[in-house]
């Protein structure tokens, strides 16, 4: 099994309860077995005009190949009302893979590490809360300097 960091976010459609299901929805996934959870994360949309994102990070400990998982985070996606009518619209939910062991994956459906984590901190500080500092990315960047270049505005930690 491979440790895999996923990335959480909703901004419609109750946004807490969406990410509390798929946490659910991936503890069951086969093959795999959730090892834990971030704290919930409320930031302003990169695009104005939409509602404030919920976001959080969940590590998974899997067997399944990165595609089959990404086939399955797609199904989760879509079970909780997923609509895909433009790419950085607004969503119930959006599950991303943002890291897959220590791989580096670059294929046409998916690249790992997540090509924009390194400029969010709405991923990286819940990624922080489950993944050691001295973690290494596939290209050498260590966590630690990622959350040195990227400081910690316009975030707000939920209870």
């Amino acid at each position: 099994m491979e440790r895999i960091y996923i990335g959480m976010g909703s901004n419609l459609a109750a946004p807490e309860a969406q990410l509390r299901s798929a946490t659910e929805a991936l503890a069951q996934l086969p093959e795999s077995r959730l090892h834990g959870v971030s704290a919930f994360y409320q930031s302003d949309s990169l695009l104005p005009g939409q509602p404030r994102y919920t976001n959080a990070v969940a590590a998974l400990d899997s067997a399944l190949a990165p595609l089959a998982l990404l086939d399955a985070l797609q199904a989760i996606e879509n079970q909780q009302g997923r609509e895909r009518n433009e790419r950085w619209g607004p969503r119930t939910l959006d599950l991303d893979i943002l890291l897959f062991g220590d791989r580096l994956i670059d294929e046409p459906r998916l690249k790992v590490p997540h090509y924009h984590m390194q400029a969010r901190p709405f991923v990286l500080y819940p990624l922080a809360e489950l993944a050691p500092a001295d973690l290494q990315l596939a290209d050498g960047r260590t966590l630690h300097e990622l959350l040195a270049a990227c400081p910690f505005v316009g975030l707000e930690r939920l209870a």
